[in-house]
């Protein structure tokens, strides 16, 4: 028999977004957290710099505010970045309550550092693996919780909502869960939904994210009928580690920001032909600088030097990538590193409010899944972990005051696999897999052109079609999931990339170089939901 629960919340996704959602919510709410790998495996796991907020007395909101709308190139939200930005001190504190081990000074303060964009040291950082001291303080509050269950190796297969179900009104009731342990597909029902799965950086052949990625919150909430945002800024971080044996290992801002160097293969810097703050310019400017580069020079990388500064400042605040780059026979105390543009950051995302709802009742969407508004056309460094506790702490609000007069979900059928086979042709889903990422980084990726995008706008209807053949007659499994929400979540950054006829932040096309007068959000609605009011 198919599994099958219910709960008052269940969350998807366990990275800092999804994890504080489920700290803040009242004990007597029974949530469960679903993690595709172990509970501590998500994208939060990899961030290395830090959070931004103002802690300093020399700093002020106002002044991160205005950083960020500079960095977002006109198309922030006001309103998303002071919510953020004003929250951003409070949840801090709340880390630090729950044991987060920041970096402090030599006066028992809070280390803060500097990354591209911010016009202050506002960066708060576990030396140069936050993402780890974050995700493994949360997870640890998580499963001392009652009335948590995290529950890992499991991939969510797609939401239940009313009109999945034919019954009136416009809710989320559940979700369908592909159980890897077994390989059977469990129902899960809910008062609430949480989607907090993350981007979609794992569309491109070089990626920061090692692991999940593969917009799975997004595709899912789209095809439930869901408005998708700004789909076309995918922020590429300007350095990760190049070399043939280093899985995406991302070189963290905070090195530049601490006095880094980027240079070309003759040893010579070149970014401050490119922008007047050279190394600390938004990352939008500094990967495409070094894509220029590259190409100018047919050079397969560039480099990141920092070897001028002393070797045991370097040890001290850089620990992890010290030692990862010795692994590879890279001594960044006395050479340069090799670096390379990876896909980092997904900006746009389903549509959400400052409570964190989305389209559809009962269906929240928080951290890179989301768009809030907060970082237009290019996120600022350090802004998203910001966000993932801001969002989810409000996201925690809104669920806890409604909970008393939400029912509880109707019943579901259970998930039939009655009318499938066992695939024999996995080849299919490792070919498109390989195809989807060659094109999306050649056709959609750092400079873009108006033929490429419709070559490759061809190739994903193809994709489409090939991949909805094969999930109508095989067995899920965790790799044809991934790739059929890749190839949604490719469709969406395609189809916004044609409409924005400009090139603002993060979207660089060589046929419409300028920027139009107004900056307008791409807006983009299922084709089925266009009659339904938002």
């Amino acid at each position: 028999m198919p599994q099958s629960y219910e709960y008052d919340v269940l969350i998807i996704g366990s990275g800092a977004a999804g994890l504080t959602v489920a700290l803040n919510l009242p004990e007597h709410l029974s949530v469960a957290v679903i993690s595709k790998g172990e509970i501590s495996s998500g994208a939060t796991l990899w961030a290395q710099g830090g959070i931004a907020a103002v802690l300093d007395s020399d700093d002020s909101l106002e002044d991160h505010i205005q950083d960020t709308l500079a960095a977002g190139a006109g198309l922030c939200h006001e309103d998303a970045v002071r919510f953020t930005v004003e929250h951003g001190r409070e949840s801090i504190e709340w880390l630090v309550d729950s044991g987060v081990a920041f970096t402090r000074d030599e006066n028992a303060q809070l280390h803060l550092t500097r990354e591209g964009g911010h016009s202050h040291r506002r960066i708060i950082h576990a030396a140069d693996a936050t993402g780890h001291a974050v995700s493994s303080t949360l997870t640890g509050q998580a499963a001392a919780r009652k009335n948590v269950d995290l529950l890992d190796s499991r991939v969510a297969v797609d939401l239940i909502t009313n009109r999945k179900l034919a019954l009136p009104g416009n809710r989320c009731v559940g979700a369908y869960v592909l159980n890897l342990k077994d390989s059977h597909v469990e129902l899960f029902r809910a008062r609430f939904v949480v989607l907090a799965t993350g981007g979609a950086s794992k569309a491109y052949r070089y990626t920061s994210n090692p692991d999940g990625a593969s917009g799975d919150g997004i595709a899912m909430a789209w095809r439930a009928g869901c408005r998708a945002v700004n789909m076309e800024f995918n922020q590429f971080h300007p350095t990760c580690l190049y070399h043939p044996h280093a899985k995406s290992f991302l070189i963290t801002e905070a090195l530049r920001g601490e006095g880094g160097h980027l240079l070309l293969p003759d040893g010579s810097r070149f970014m401050d032909r490119f922008d007047s703050r050279a190394e600390l310019a938004p990352r939008d400017i500094v990967a495409r600088a070094i894509d220029h580069e590259m190409k100018r020079l047919g050079a397969d990388h560039l480099y990141l030097d920092i070897s001028h500064k002393p070797a045991a400042f370097i040890k001290e605040h850089f620990p992890t990538i010290y030692e990862k780059c010795l692994e590879f026979g890279i001594d960044m105390t006395s050479q340069p590193i090799p670096v390379v543009p990876a896909a980092h950051y997904t900006c746009g995302g389903i549509k959400t409010d400052s409570r964190a709802r989305s389209d559809i009742n009962q269906l929240y969407v928080v951290g890179e899944a989301a768009f809030t508004g907060l970082h237009g056309a290019n996120r600022m460094a350090s802004n998203s972990l910001l966000e993932c506790l801001v969002y989810g702490q409000a996201a925690a609000r809104d669920i806890t005051a409604r909970s008393a007069d939400v029912p509880s979900p109707p019943p579901a059928p259970d998930w039939d696999e009655s009318q499938v086979r066992d695939s024999d042709e996995d080849v299919v889903i490792s070919h498109n897999w390989d195809e989807l990422r060659h094109f999306m980084w050649d056709y959609v990726g750092i400079v873009r052109t108006t033929k490429r995008l419709q070559r490759a706008k061809h190739r994903i209807d193809l994709l489409d079609r090939e991949i909805g053949e094969f999930y109508s007659n095989y067995r899920v499994s965790s790799d044809l999931l991934e790739l059929r929400n890749l190839v949604t979540v490719a469709d969406l950054i395609i189809c916004s990339a044609l409409q924005r006829r400009e090139s603002r932040g993060l979207h660089y096309t060589l046929d419409f170089p300028g920027l139009l007068h107004e900056a307008r959000d791409t807006v983009l609605v299922p084709t089925s939901f266009r009659t339904q009011s938002p």
